[in-house]
């Protein structure tokens, strides 16, 4: 790889995965609103939801420094936008419902399911792995949102698609690398499909079915 494309490539992911804190600070910054946290309890919710999927998939990979440390004004860039944000939503008296908290999730899923599976690929991870790693990076951000307010991680409680669909935007960038793609493009892809793919699963309700122990289970319990 030429030094030209590598350094293209580390801007591409640098924006996406800024692209995905953004989406996934501001999903966290909705739910503890719509929790009535305080202004601390906001900040801590969004950054956990930002950085928390990230800081995992750094762990298991070894990568250091993590994005935050490395990347560090956007720990700045945060805090703004929690201040903003929190002013805004107090002037104009927004109604803060759960559905409006699922919109910036989807995207930031779908960019950190991206980026995760490449940084493992990058690595030569084998793909079921690197594809894991997208996952991880996509779902924990949120399990940790909702853990902290209280709630069963809607990732696992809701039987809407969210793990599968970062399952099969992983692939999708694993087999476009594999095609010979560019790394940019297999990183566009693969976010689009799996962002795409919960976008209709919440516009068309779609939920996989619920675990539902029978007469016979009962009695193992």
């Amino acid at each position: 790889m030429s030094t030209v494309s590598h350094l293209g490539l580390s801007l591409a992911q640098v924006l996406v995965e800024a692209a995905a804190i953004v989406a996934f600070a501001l999903s966290g910054l909705i739910e503890a609103a719509r929790k009535r946290l305080d202004a601390v309890g906001v900040v801590v919710v969004a950054g956990l939801t930002a950085f928390g999927g990230g800081t995992l998939r750094d762990v298991l990979l070894d990568r250091r420094p993590f994005f935050w440390v490395q990347h560090a004004n956007w720990l700045w860039a945060l805090l703004a936008l929690c201040v903003a944000a929190m002013l805004f939503m107090r002037a104009r008296h927004l109604q803060i419902t759960a559905r409006a908290m699922q919109w910036p999730d989807a995207l930031g899923m779908g960019l950190f399911a991206a980026t995760g599976t490449q940084l493992a690929v990058q690595m030569q991870m084998p793909a079921i792995v690197a594809v894991l790693m997208g996952v991880a990076t996509a779902v924990c951000g949120g399990v940790l949102r909702d853990m902290v307010c209280n709630e069963i991680p809607s990732a696992f409680r809701d039987h809407r698609p969210y793990a599968l669909c970062a399952f099969v935007g992983g692939w999708v960038l694993v087999i476009v690398t594999l095609l010979g793609g560019s790394d940019e493009t297999a990183l566009v892809l693969a976010a689009g499909v799996a962002a795409a793919l919960r976008v209709a699963v919440l516009l068309g309700d779609y939920s996989l079915p619920a675990w539902t122990a029978g007469e016979g289970d009962e009695r193992l319990e």
